[in-house]
């Protein structure tokens, strides 16, 4: 399978139906369809070739998801870019997955001298914007007007389609390898476990460079149905789009769905259109969701759990958010299996542990990713005989629904974003004054977790909070920035040397119920 198919089929059944809506345009499938060809030949004709990748460095946009089916039209595999990166993280993806073009909206043209002055290959620059196009980039617009619509490359099955970056244990990003097979099979399985009758209109509010955006996108793309995109989350503006585009599904991530429902206009916009809401990449409060069905009583609510290396693992449906659902607690687990997943709860040996007690869910099926870009040790860590290892710590009832407990890889979560403890204590490592450090992930009302530091200065050494918050701003995006610092004379260490980060965390999550938020 191809996920350019999608739209073949569109621009032929339905060419008059509104595929695209951003800041007031509106493009048909036809108009949409045209536009991507014709930038898959402007592409072609810059230097891509097929398997060659392409970044994206923008916000939620029509031009965005033009980018996206445009390199994939074009033969070329997408680098989505991670907007809250730093540049150093950018220059970062781009160094090792070897991107040749990079497209940058007008978001994000500050980074641009960052990036020429360290990138290794220097990408050539597309601008894509409204404002006059910058000198040393090439106008998107204008390559699309000179260009001749070329015919589909017809990438498809194992051929990859794009690199999703995340946070790596060793302190540097991961490139997700996923194909054209295992894209359709994430959107088939999404578009299977909550269907849309009749025609949809999909808000794109989670940033695109992500898995739960782009998966979103992959389900929208396969329905032939209407994709509204907001630049980015802002829950009065949210409420507006709802109304005025009358949409129908909404993916949100805990925080965002917070955030809408207790906003003090949330009663002055007619919600009605909206028929499903899926929420996901972090646990959500039990009194945050009971609010939000409260609030939505015409909404089907379905938790979504996965990662950025398979999609969608479980899917808990709106049947487990009704009275009886709650009442049993099956509102509060991550749901069974997807359709066309195997998931098991396994020990360290990889063996299945009884029903009701933790072990780490692992899955197998055809979403689960080819490996990690360049790095064959961390996919042979993450993929052992068939099965993908989470690092989820969760137990798993006689009904085969998952119940997450706690998280077995040193990772936070917070507002939805991973943050891998490594990463940022290899940056505080760098300061001068630092003689060792951990992170770990506190309980956060409003983010669910917070990253949380704590720091042994070098004998003698001077250091506060804010010189070594400076300092890793310099190096990583701000929501892996330490969000509190705690300075301490030693740390505590395993009898093998190692630090003991449960005693760290024990304070900070005495009385909670599980060890993640």
């Amino acid at each position: 399978m191809s996920m350019t198919l999608a739209l073949q089929r569109s621009v032929q059944a339905t060419p008059d139906r509104i595929a695209t809506v951003f800041h007031g345009r509106h493009q048909t499938f036809s108009e949409y369809g045209d536009r991507v060809a014709r930038l898959a030949g402007a592409l072609q004709s810059i230097g891509m070739k097929a398997g060659d990748r392409v970044g994206m460095l923008g916000v939620n946009s029509d031009r965005w998801l033009e980018c996206l089916m445009g390199v994939w039209w074009g033969g070329g595999v997408l680098n989505p870019v991670n907007t809250r990166w730093s540049v150093p993280e950018i220059v970062y993806s781009l160094d090792d997955s070897d991107t040749g073009i990079l497209v940058v909206d007008d978001h994000f043209l500050n980074r641009v001298e960052g990036i020429r002055a360290t990138a290794k290959r220097m990408p050539i620059l597309v601008y894509a914007g409204d404002w006059p196009t910058p000198e040393g980039m090439l106008s998107v617009e204008e390559l699309i007007a000179a260009a001749r619509p070329v015919e589909d490359a017809n990438r498809a099955g194992a051929d990859l389609a794009c690199i999703l970056y995340t946070g790596g244990t060793t302190g540097f990003p991961k490139g997700v390898m996923h194909s054209h097979w295992t894209l359709w099979s994430i959107g088939i399985q999404r578009l299977a476990q909550t269907p849309m009758p009749g025609e949809s209109v999909a808000l794109h509010v989670a940033p695109l460079f992500h898995m739960g955006g782009i998966g979103r996108a992959l389900v929208q793309f396969i329905a032939g149905d209407t994709h509204v995109l907001a630049p980015a989350f802002d829950a009065r503006e949210v409420m507006a789009i709802v109304e005025r585009e009358r949409v129908t599904d909404l993916l949100l991530v805990p925080t965002m769905l917070q955030a809408l429902i207790t906003h003090p206009e949330f009663d002055c916009f007619d919600l009605s259109s909206l028929k499903r809401m899926v929420y996901g990449a972090s646990p959500i409060a039990e009194s945050v969701l009971e609010r939000a069905m409260e609030a939505l009583p015409g909404v089907a609510f379905t938790h979504s759990y996965g990662m950025t290396e398979c999609g969608g693992v479980t899917s808990n449906p709106p049947e487990n958010h009704g009275p009886e659902g709650r009442a049993s607690g099956l509102s509060r687990s991550a749901g069974r299996a997807g359709f066309g997943i195997a998931v098991k709860v396994v020990d360290d040996s990889g063996n299945e542990v009884p029903r009701g007690e933790v072990g780490e869910i692992i899955a197998r099926g055809p979403n689960v990713m080819l490996g990690y870009w360049n790095k064959p040790e961390e996919t042979a860590r993450a993929l052992r005989d068939g099965w993908l290892h989470t690092g989820d710590g969760a137990r798993m009832d006689e009904g085969g629904h998952v119940f997450i407990v706690d998280r077995m890889k040193d990772m936070i979560v917070s507002g939805g974003e991973n943050v891998y403890s490594a990463e940022v204590e290899s940056v505080i490592a760098r300061h001068p004054a630092v003689q060792a450090c951990a992170v770990i992930a506190v309980p956060h009302a409003q983010w669910g977790e917070a990253v949380h530091a704590v720091v042994v200065r070098k004998p003698g050494a001077q250091l506060d909070d804010a010189v070594l918050l400076d300092h890793c701003k310099g190096f990583i995006a701000g929501y892996k920035c330490p969000k509190s610092i705690e300075f301490r004379e030693a740390l505590p260490l395993s009898a093998a040397g190692k630090v003991l980060k449960r005693e760290l965390r024990e304070r900070h999550w005495t009385g909670h119920s599980r060890q993640v938020s």
